[in-house]
């Protein structure tokens, strides 16, 4: 037989896009349409969105098809009247706002109201009709948002700021009308769409695949292209026995569940996310209030709150939507965050607080967590989540890798404390599923535990920047429940799946370790006011709590529950995975640089008030010290090594002196511990380490070297830093004066393209402090700040959450070379045998490690800092201006001392007038780290100490509260009892813990 299936194929495509689709509405009556445009803020930018009794009251006037409408970011609210004819059948007005794709969430959209105010749907490009009733007088106002279509793309656009965007319209009304939607049509195209979408999944040979093809033939020899209505049911009816063929019994099956993913910012601002929502979630629930087979999930309890604020009414018809168990709370997060440079206990509250708002308000335990989109997931998460009560995790992300294809799909993840959590990853490659055909047929055969396991689960709806599943969705669940050639596809929750899938492969391999994104590495860097404000409102945090607590464990303060819960919401929120790592234009970061000062004040308010409190009246000097090194027993507040304030013999002292014929006119820095030589440029030529008689830097090396770099990559630009970045390097060359003013430091100031920086480099007891500032006006560049140590190793420690991640230096492997630029927090660490060095931080993520032949034998490691980039997308001006960077060097420091290092550039001691007092808790014995102290949250007044094991190593310490407990328990994350053997001997509080375990303790006083 010739073969004919080429020609049948672009037959069908052109009948579908020109005659079947444009003949499933057609329009019977006009609207009448009126607009009134919110007027400019009084600054002259883009007024900001109103109510609707607002916009209700507001003047309209006559507006109709071919109007332009609508300046970036503006709000217009549509008015459409007329009458639904009273025989009209399947009636729906359709309304186009305009719209330049066929992506939803990425431009124009909009939000139908009743005029009572109620909702009845969003629209947008794939959902742009409204259910109306035969006879109908319509009465609707259409709340349309004109968001700019800023990407994705790489191009530089100023439309990402409303101070710089165009105050022209973008958009047209292109159609508004009253139509009949044709159900034959219709119906018609849904069963071409599914039949179409598998045949092109099966290979030329297979039967079904020409089965299907001569099908086609038949229905469109029935279908008359000029009365598609009056011939679809007979061309419906050559399609019946090809879509009636049950799947085969090894087929695949596919969870699907409905979805739709909304960043909390991205490409669009904060403000903007919240009507999203409520457009997204209208959607949702008028598809639940007309159907019975859809069952929905979203995440993020911020994003539930503002429905509950802000959409009080429709927040009620979720709530009984969510009580039938048809939409459903996941993943338990405040937010969606990045899991990379969140710190720890911010990392816990992301939990804490997204799990017990869905507890409060829902009565809903989230068991699975849900992170498909976010840039990696740290190694510490296995055991924060399953700590949090969590059984699950889903992410979809490392489908992204450009380098290695991750070996799993169905796994349980190991991570740094031995904790293992059952993980799966959609082998659809996709968290915005539609259920086509080819994302069917991807699932299944891109499976990588088929003949082990025989499920996957498939997230299906418009997402991003929202939107949700449609009824063209729904109609191909339906049609592939069971068809042959198709995976099974089943609507169902995500817990059922995951029982399912547990049940089915409960010996699935291990991955052991952190889940290392091979993409998006920029995203350690970018926007780094962003990334300072969020890691000092972390520490801010830790010290609001501590001090809170012990003023009110004393009577001396209210504890502020209700100022701390607002403040966390407001840091969490700017956790996003699309806000801290400083992927989202302008708009975002400076409202998230403006949160995180006002997070700052209030802060430092609270701190203020407790600390006074408990200074009392004196004369002398306190000092308040809240990190976990000051509440060791054997590093009491009063003796702590890196406080230089209380070890003035210990500061550096500058010496200018005759030098190897190496260095021109040598700097010396030196005191009890060190000896520092730094060259006429302000790069540190020397380090000798007086205590252990070692030369730090190898034979020519340096530290304190600034370097740059151009930084173009492929795409993606605030999100990606090429391997290739590191062809090109310049080192900076600075010049070095003394400065009178600052004994014991020198001061380094240079100038490189259109930019300048200065340093002042001291020493601190043990440590090297390095304070550089830049004022940075650079584009496609970017800044390391490189550090020579003398060690021979094949790798590298990391500080990450409750712990620490070693990884490998070399390249022996794709898996080892992809790892180019890694993620840290306060501290990185490298070390042989017999030496270790430290390089710590206030407020840099990313880092590189190196090793390089050393002169003479051996090797040495180079440790980077990545300071700044200057990427153009989505925001032409990331970055540009002042910054300040604290970094140290610690010579000789263990885990230990990096640990301490790095808390003393992020929590430096508070002095006040007063009398100084004991730690609330001191830990003895061995080596544990108080990562927060609190007052429970249900207002019980217990103190609640969260404290894990640093090192790597098995310890027992002894927990010695400032206070009379009644009684100890050992509870989760949400403050609740472990169903567990105790922990905890209470008479004294001794504690057994494995390495990097976390134990959380509620005191009752």
């Amino acid at each position: 037989m010739h073969d004919r299936g080429e020609e049948i194929e672009y037959r069908l495509g052109r009948v579908m896009e020109e005659r079947v689709r444009p003949a499933i509405h057609r329009g019977i009556s006009a609207l009448d349409v009126e607009v009134w445009h919110v007027p400019p803020s009084s600054d002259g930018t883009i007024g900001e969105p109103v109510g609707f009794d607002v916009a209700r009251a507001a003047a309209y006037e006559p507006a109709k098809v071919g109007d332009r409408w609508g300046p970036a970011w503006g709000t217009s609210w549509f008015h459409l009247t007329g009458t639904v004819p009273a025989d009209a059948v399947s009636p729906e007005v359709v309304f186009d706002l305009g719209w330049a794709s066929r992506r939803p969430g990425m431009q124009a959209e909009a939000l139908v109201h009743r005029p009572d105010g109620s909702l009845v749907k969003g629209l947008n490009p794939q959902n742009s009709w409204i259910p109306v009733q035969p006879g109908e007088q319509l009465d609707l106002y259409v709340e349309a948002a004109a968001n700019p279509a800023i990407g994705p793309g790489w191009t530089p656009t100023r439309q990402g700021d409303r101070h710089t965007s165009t105050r022209e319209p973008i958009y047209t009304i292109s159609r508004a009308e009253v139509c009949e939607r044709d159900v034959a049509t219709y119906e018609l195209n849904a069963d071409l769409d599914v039949l179409d979408g598998l045949q092109r999944s099966l290979p030329e040979s297979d039967a079904r695949r020409w089965e299907i093809r001569y099908a086609f033939e038949r229905a469109l020899e029935a279908l008359e292209p000029h009365d598609v209505p009056g011939t679809a049911a007979a061309a419906r009816a050559e399609l019946a026995e090809v879509l009636s063929r049950p799947a085969n019994a090894s087929a695949h099956r596919i969870s699907a569940i409905g979805h739709a993913h909304i960043d909390s910012a991205w490409l669009w601002p904060v403000r903007e996310t919240v009507r999203k929502v409520a457009r997204t979630v209208a959607n949702v629930t008028n598809l639940l209030d007309t159907t019975d087979d859809l069952v929905h999930c979203m995440s993020s309890a911020q994003q539930w709150e503002w429905l509950e604020q802000n959409q009080p009414a429709l927040f009620e018809r979720v709530r009984a939507h969510v009580e039938s168990g048809r939409f459903i709370p996941v993943g338990g997060m405040w937010v969606e965050s990045d899991t990379n440079m969140v710190g720890g206990e911010a990392m816990a509250r992301q939990f804490v607080m997204g799990k017990q708002w869905f507890l409060d308000k829902l009565g809903v335990e989230c068991e699975e967590v849900w992170l498909p989109d976010s840039f990696g997931y740290t190694a510490a998460l296995p055991q924060i989540v399953k700590l949090a009560g969590f059984r699950w995790f889903l992410t979809q992300k490392i489908s992204w890798n450009t380098v290695n294809k991750f070996p799993h799909h169905t796994f349980w993840w190991e991570g740094i404390d031995g904790t293992r959590v059952f993980t799966h990853f959609p082998p659809a490659d996709t968290y915005n599923g539609t259920l086509a055909g080819s994302q069917l047929a991807h699932a299944a055969s891109n499976f990588r535990d088929k003949g082990m396991a025989s499920r996957s689960l498939l997230p299906f709806g418009h997402g991003d920047g929202g939107g949700g599943p449609t009824r063209e969705m729904l109609d191909r669940a339906r049609r592939t429940a069971s068809l042959e050639g198709s995976p099974r596809v089943e609507i169902e929750s995500p817990a059922s799946f995951f029982a399912a899938a547990e049940a089915e492969y409960p010996n699935a391999p291990v991955w052991a370790g952190e889940l290392y994104l091979e993409i998006h590495r920029g995203t350690y860097t970018s926007q780094a006011r962003t990334k300072q404000g969020n890691r000092r409102s972390e520490h801010l945090l830790r010290e609001a709590e501590l001090w809170s607590t012990y003023a009110a464990v004393r009577g001396l303060v209210d504890y502020p529950y209700d100022a701390l819960r607002s403040l966390w919401k407001t840091v969490l929120l700017n956790q996003f995975h699309d806000i801290l790592p400083g992927s989202s234009i302008a708009w975002v970061h400076r409202q998230a640089e403006q949160d995180h000062a006002r997070v700052a004040e209030e802060l430092e308010a609270i701190i203020t008030r407790a600390i006074t409190a408990l200074a009392g009246t004196g004369d002398g000097s306190a000092v308040f010290d809240a990190s976990p090194i000051a509440m060791l027993s054997h590093s009491p507040v009063v003796s702590r090594r890196s406080q230089s304030d209380l070890l003035n013999p210990r500061r550096g002292t500058v010496v200018e002196e005759g030098a190897p014929a190496t260095v021109s006119k040598p700097h010396l820095l030196v005191n009890d511990h060190l000896r520092v030589d730094i060259d006429a440029t302000g790069v540190i030529r020397s380090i000798h380490d007086l205590v252990a008689d070692r030369e730090v830097l190898p034979p020519g090396g340096a530290a304190n070297l600034l370097q740059i770099h151009p930084d173009f990559p492929n795409k993606w630009d605030a999100w990606d830093l090429d391997q290739f970045y590191r062809d090109q390097v310049s080192d900076l060359v600075g010049e070095v004066s003394t400065n009178a003013a600052t004994e014991g430091s020198v001061e380094v100031r240079g100038r490189f393209g259109d930019s300048s920086y200065s340093q002042v480099i001291s020493l601190d007891g043990g440590r090297i402090d390095i304070e550089t500032t830049v004022d940075w006006h650079e584009r496609e560049r970017v800044l390391k700040l490189a550090f020579d140590i003398d060690v021979h190793t094949d790798h590298a420690r990391y500080e990450t959450q409750f712990g620490h991640v070693t990884r490998p230096t070399h390249e022996n492997t794709t898996w080892d070379a992809a790892r180019f630029e890694v993620c840290a927090h306060r501290w990185v660490l490298v070390e042989d045998g017999g030496y270790a060095a430290a390089v710590a931080n206030d407020s840099t993520y990313g880092h590189d490690v190196a090793r390089h032949p050393r002169p003479g034998g051996g090797t040495f490691s180079t440790v980077r800092q990545t300071l700044l980039r200057a990427p153009r997308y989505p925001d032409p001006e990331t970055d540009q201006g002042n910054h300040t960077f604290r970094s140290a060097i610690v010579p000789g420091a263990g885990v230990a001392g990096a640990a301490e290092a790095g808390y003393a550039l992020n929590l430096p001691p508070r002095h006040v007038a007063g009398a100084t007092v004991e730690p609330l808790v001191r830990v003895a014995g061995g080596t544990a780290h108080v990562e927060a102290i609190k007052l429970a949250e249900d207002r019980s007044g217990d103190v609640v100490v969260r404290l894990h094991e640093p090192l790597g190593a098995r310890t027992g310490v002894t927990l010695e509260p400032a206070f009379e407990v009644a009684r100890v328990s050992e509870v989760d994350l949400l403050e609740r009892p472990l169903d567990k053997d105790a922990l905890v001997a209470t008479d004294p509080i001794t504690l057994s813990l494995r390495p990097f375990q976390i134990v959380t303790l509620r005191l009752s006083r």
